[in-house]
């Protein structure tokens, strides 16, 4: 990530005991990044290793733990993975998730020793009220094709998908299709996929696919999501970790 990339990120100012950023500064950063997401791709389409990244909050939302895992994707083994715990670096507000994010998950992708070719999101990317979600602002920073799987939808409507693993309907907002609902089990409720940086639509959803041999989520979110739990009850004590 470069110095001017860098600078686009909250600091958390602790001394004052407040992010550094305004939420009409934080709005502004992402209109300013947004037309730097390659939406296009297409992207790797075979992969050799793909990372899942998770953050898990304390009861009280004062500490978090951010969780990179890397799978090798002919196996989905875990073959690297790194973890941060600090405090959330922005204030809770819908729609700038990634600015209490970023920081932990970023200082978590910097100790990998492996480099992914991948990043997984839990959460979203176009499908984002301003078209800019967590997967995009990844993706940008740090060069690295992303896309975003959340569990429940964050904008837009859809009709289906079938019941069948592999269905998919369009996930439409405002008249634009910003992402596809997948079903990747037999009749188990869908996730929500949109691209981040430098990935097509069809292969972010095939990388999707790939990853649920057998459960609803992806290994990269459950791998990642385990993990960052198990830091922050580390961190914490008996406290219950919240996803």
């Amino acid at each position: 990530m470069s110095p001017a990339e860098s600078a686009e990120l909250p600091q958390w100012d602790g001394a004052a005991g407040s992010p550094g950023l305004t939420v009409a500064e934080a709005v502004a950063v992402q209109d300013r990044l947004r037309p730097r997401a390659d939406l296009v791709g297409p992207g790797p389409r075979r992969p050799a290793t793909v990372a899942g990244l998770d953050v898990a909050y304390a009861p009280d939302g004062d500490l978090l733990a951010a969780a990179v895992t890397v799978l090798d994707t002919a196996t989905l083994t875990v073959v690297d993975h790194a973890v941060s715990v600090g405090r959330p670096a922005f204030g809770y507000v819908p729609g700038l998730f990634a600015f209490r994010e970023l920081p932990a998950l970023l200082a978590a992708l910097d100790r990998l020793t492996v480099r992914p070719e991948l990043l997984v999101c839990d959460g979203h990317g176009l499908a984002h009220p301003r078209r800019f979600g967590l997967a995009c602002h990844l993706g940008v920073v740090t060069g690295l094709p992303a896309i975003g799987v959340g569990k429940t939808p964050l904008v837009g409507t859809w009709t289906g998908p079938g019941p069948r693993r592999g269905d998919t309907a369009e996930l439409v907002d405002a008249g634009e299709v910003v992402g596809r609902v997948l079903r990747t089990r037999d009749g188990v409720k869908p996730v929500f996929v949109s691209v981040g940086h430098r990935m097509g639509l069809d292969n972010a959803v095939a990388q999707v696919l790939a990853s649920t041999p057998r459960y609803r989520l992806p290994e990269t979110t459950r791998t990642a999501d385990r993990l960052c739990r198990e830091t922050l009850a580390a961190a914490t004590g008996p406290a219950r970790a919240t996803g």
